[in-house]
């Protein structure tokens, strides 16, 4: 997720522009799956119901911090911790058909500004520098080559947060991706009461970067929600894009029901687990060559119901083919920022996939195997963008 966009939606998408795109429906939160009652065994006794879009207690974030990690006061990987090897080997075998106990390893160079090169001109160049948003940062960190963007935070849930930069304005947030724990934050506070102030310096931060992650080899879980509705006859929550594929309508809200149905739909009876990677395919990369403009002023996605839920199951992170994972719809988010980035970072752990093309796994009736992600071995980074790879034998054909 973009800091820029979450400038765009904050101060140039107004409510009239937002609600124009698509079918012109109302509230997406309305939509429902009409597939029956009938939910996977991971939805049994509707326990979606207990989860809500009411805002976290920001005044109480701002002053206190989102409290210590689970996962101890050193913790910097969060719900990652739940990949472990056991559970590593359970995809393995999910996607290969037999495993042991399997053991991830990183095996990048670290990567340090001035790395050394083989000569060329223009020269091989590692030069990374970290952008503040939010905050007014210190003249040493300008000096030092840090770049300030925004100084005072965004929304009334005070939203502030770092990205890396190279020359030329290249950065890792940009397409597929893995947000960092440390690229967006609630005021000071980060996770496990990191303080941005603590954190930053010019050439990234000090915790909390893609050095954290290291490599993740997990199942991974796709939830085919286009796929559901276009089953489903709801013609309203999709449109076909130019190339003839359907995408979900621009806001759509995803719901829990929407979940639980679809992955009915996929025949999938089994639990979502701790350290799984849910990840939901709306169709709206199908915008990304065909109509940018569209493709960035709005999104399908969850809310932050749905991310509790999601939450609640421990998973390693969230995953989505669109470009910022939770719905922008000011119907839905009342002017609130991002908050389920900053909810799933900073309280939970938990970091975000985007931009997760899932298209060719589903033609293929793929929609678990073995998901494997080697971010890029560079501290102080805020997301990894090296492309995931979904390995898989298990093929499910869905319910009509």
């Amino acid at each position: 997720m973009r800091l820029d966009i979450a400038n765009h939606h904050l101060h140039e998408v107004s409510r009239r522009k937002a609600l124009k795109f698509g079918a012109g429906a109302a509230a997406a939160a309305a939509a429902v799956s009409t597939l029956g009652d009938v939910v996977p065994a991971d939805a049994a006794g509707g326990g979606g119901r207990r989860f809500t879009d009411e805002m976290f207690d920001f005044e109480d974030v701002l002053a206190n911090g989102w409290g210590i990690s689970p996962y101890g006061a050193d913790d910097q990987r969060g719900t990652l911790n739940e990949v472990t090897p056991k559970r590593t080997a359970r995809a393995m075998k999910l996607a290969l058909g037999a495993g042991r106990k399997v053991e991830s390893y990183q095996l990048g160079e670290e990567m340090f500004n001035g790395f050394p090169a083989f000569p060329s001109d223009p020269p091989r160049l590692h030069d990374m520098f970290l952008l503040v948003g939010g905050i007014e940062a210190p003249q040493d960190f300008v000096d030092a080559g840090g770049i300030q963007s925004f100084t005072e935070p965004l929304g009334a849930n005070q939203l502030t947060g770092l990205e890396e930069r190279f020359d030329q304005n290249f950065t890792f947030q940009i397409a597929t991706q893995v947000d960092g724990l440390n690229h967006v934050g609630t005021g000071q506070w980060y996770y496990n009461n990191n303080r941005l102030d603590d954190m930053i310096t010019p050439t990234g931060t000090t915790v909390l970067g893609n050095e954290s992650m290291g490599p993740i080899a997990t199942r991974g879980i796709i939830i085919d929600i286009v796929g559901l509705k276009v089953a489903a006859g709801k013609t309203e929550d999709f449109f076909i894009a130019a190339n003839g594929e359907p995408v979900l309508r621009d806001n759509y809200r995803i719901t829990i029901d929407d979940i639980e149905h679809a992955l009915y739909r996929q025949r999938f009876d089994r639990k979502i687990l701790p350290g799984d990677v849910p990840i939901l395919h709306t169709g709206w990369t199908h915008l990304a060559r065909s109509d940018p403009g569209r493709y960035l002023t709005q999104e399908p996605g969850i809310y932050l119901a749905e991310a509790r839920w999601f939450a609640d199951k421990k998973v390693a992170m969230i995953a989505g083919d669109a470009w910022g994972l939770e719905v922008v719809d000011p119907a839905v988010t009342e002017g609130f920022v991002f908050p389920c980035h900053q909810e799933l970072f900073g309280k939970y752990g938990i970091r975000i996939g985007e931009g997760f093309v899932t298209d060719s796994a589903i033609a293929d009736n793929v929609y678990e195997g073995l998901l494997v992600i080697t971010p890029e071995n560079v501290p102080g980074a805020t997301c990894g963008s090296s492309a995931p790879t979904l390995l898989s034998s298990r093929r499910t054909r869905p319910r009509s």
